[in-house]
């Protein structure tokens, strides 16, 4: 598949020909770790060894290449896993990272354990201000500049397009997490971003029923550095994993418009309602990067968070009150969930420059029926 086909086509045909053996519309699922080399050295198609390829991860991978307008896509075992390989294929000791001063807990926790005890230091940057931005980057050892957009779980939102000029004007690369958005509402490698990942547990997968992660590349060379990582770490996307995404992604379109339609009205609720005293979603016109994400963005997405008064305890009555929303981490499933970020999802970066308020509730609003979701949340309010 190419360009010249639309995103719900790509969706569902990109890397997923019919089986030339038996016609099957679904690529099978190759549970195998090793083939039939027909010659020493003599591998079909390059297929000497699951961890370096298997035909139903490539077929994933083909597809969220084309999701993405990108030249090459990689499927990883987890989100986690696809972040760890791009800094380590982008990055290394003496390096310098700008990110975001409200990332996500796990990606924070990753850097400051794991990269700055291995020589990588980091600053952490409102990143919708851009003389800000300007200012971390350190010459000669800025190596990237790392965007997460919208954030999480404070649904900030940055420039791409403006970053990344920045970037190329300071001869540094960008890395976009677009987990929040999905590709179906924002694609950040037509916006001048280098390398976009995903957690694809979460909207791409859809259910609530695996655990992987993405990452693809718009240049071919970074392609080829960022393939040599991938199959020498080796933390890469199991076959039944990886169709599990790609049924998932079949239906990524229709089910993200149901997500935007559930959170506006979820957010209607909440400006109506006495207890709340803030909320965070980029399709208010009162969010201080509306116009931002309204120019990237296809619609708004369907994360919502929102403050309380009461604080800590209230927040937390709220969340065990509900009865359609789920108390859990992960977000993006076709179920609505509902958690505490200080407590659950953001509980690393306690003490820290992200460390997130503790009167905060976020919102994965699912496509259930609306009027049962809003008649819950407004019973678990009060």
């Amino acid at each position: 598949m190419s360009s010249e086909y639309g995103f719900e086509t790509n969706a569902i045909h990109a890397g997923q020909e019919p089986d030339p053996t038996t016609g099957a519309v679904v690529p099978p699922i190759y549970q195998v770790s090793t083939y039939k080399q027909d010659s020493v050295g003599g591998a079909r198609g390059g297929h000497d060894y699951a961890r370096s390829i298997n035909p139903t991860r490539t077929a994933l991978e083909e597809c969220l290449a084309a999701l993405e307008n990108g030249h090459r896509g990689f499927a990883f075992a987890s989100g986690m896993a696809s972040i760890d390989t791009v800094f380590r294929t982008l990055l290394k000791p003496g390096d310098h990272i700008v990110m975001p001063n409200d990332a996500y807990g796990g990606t924070y926790r990753l850097i400051k354990r794991i990269l700055e005890p291995w020589g990588i230091e980091h600053t952490p940057v409102p990143l919708g201000d851009i003389a800000k931005v300007q200012e971390a980057i350190i010459p000669g050892r800025t190596q990237l500049l790392w965007i997460e957009t919208p954030t999480n779980p404070l649904l900030g939102i940055a420039d791409i397009a403006a970053l990344s000029t920045l970037a190329r004007d300071n001869g540094i690369l960008v890395g976009v997490d677009n987990t929040f958005a999905s590709p179906y509402l924002q694609q950040p490698l037509s916006l001048g971003a280098d390398v976009v990942v995903h957690s694809t547990t979460k909207y791409l997968g859809g259910h609530s029923d695996v655990v992987g992660g993405a990452a693809v590349v718009k240049d071919p060379e970074l392609g080829e550095r960022l393939y040599f990582h991938q199959n020498a770490m080796g933390a890469v996307g199991g076959p039944f994993d990886s169709w599990l995404v790609m049924r998932g992604i079949k239906t990524l379109a229709v089910r993200m418009e149901r997500h935007c339609d559930n959170a506006e009205r979820i957010v209607e609720l909440l400006q109506s309602h006495s207890r709340v005293r803030h909320i965070f979603y980029p399709g208010l016109k009162t969010h201080v990067h509306h116009a931002i994400a309204t120019k990237q963005m296809r619609r708004y997405g369907g994360m919502v968070s929102f403050q309380i008064e009461g604080g800590e305890a209230a927040a937390q009555d709220v969340c065990n009150r509900t009865k359609v929303f789920t108390l859990g981490e992960s977000l993006g499933g076709v179920e609505s969930l509902i958690e505490h970020p200080a407590a659950m999802t953001h509980a690393s970066v306690a003490g820290s420059l992200l460390e997130v308020p503790n009167d905060l509730v976020r919102l994965s609003v699912g496509i259930e029926s609306i009027d049962d979701l809003v008649s819950d949340l407004k019973q678990a309010l009060g």
